[in-house]
């Protein structure tokens, strides 16, 4: 090779050189960005909690007995009332004492309705309550609410509130003699209301 050829090569291949390597960083293609989203992990599918059953019932229980005309047991709807229930019984027979019965009080599932005939002594008219209502039936202190509590002869609504939260943090009553352990609640008052109570 001549000295020009030569010296000509040395010139043209590190141009050359500088060429390609612009051409590679500068000219081809940059990679393409990654999109936000592909960073983002899927969301996972939540899994709703599962529904629980509040369902108040529609229908109530009552077993009438006494002086009626057709004592049995009878389905009434919820939030019925010892008139109902006795309406639902056929009504009153003529000896009937309706004095020692409040119609106006709304009847509890599973419980009973008793009416006395006059002159006759009766859990209905032994456990009247102030104002000259009678309790309907066994209340179960283990469901009860305090409004329901508050129809017991004696118990106000201090009282209910005491046997709802002694409830709530010591569980349900295994017996009826637990209710004396209700502050406030003592022997003679549990004598008026052992008849009237149940726990379930």
């Amino acid at each position: 090779m001549s000295p020009q050829l030569a010296k000509y090569a040395r010139i043209v291949v590190p141009i050359a050189a500088v060429l390609a390597l612009l051409y590679f960083f500068l000219l081809r293609d940059p990679p393409e960005a990654t999109r936000l989203g592909e960073l983002t992990p899927e969301p996972t599918e939540q899994i709703p909690p599962p529904e629980t059953d509040t369902a108040i019932p529609e229908n109530v229980m009552i077993d009438v007995k006494g002086a009626v005309k057709n004592a049995g047991l009878y389905e009434l709807p919820a939030g019925s009332r010892i008139n109902d229930a006795i309406e639902a019984a056929g009504g009153l027979l003529p000896e009937a004492d309706s004095r020692s019965i409040n119609l106006a009080v709304i009847v509890l599932d599973e419980s009973s309705v008793y009416v006395p005939t006059l002159g006759e002594e009766s859990v209905a008219q032994a456990a009247l309550m102030p104002g000259g209502s009678a309790a309907p039936g066994l209340i179960n202190l283990n469901s009860a609410t305090e409004e329901e509590l508050t129809e017991l002869p004696g118990i106000g609504p201090a009282k209910a509130a005491a046997i709802v939260a002694h409830r709530t943090e010591n569980g349900p009553f295994k017996n009826i003699e637990q209710l004396m352990d209700v502050t406030g609640i003592g022997e003679k008052s549990f004598e008026q209301l052992k008849e009237l109570i149940r726990v379930r």
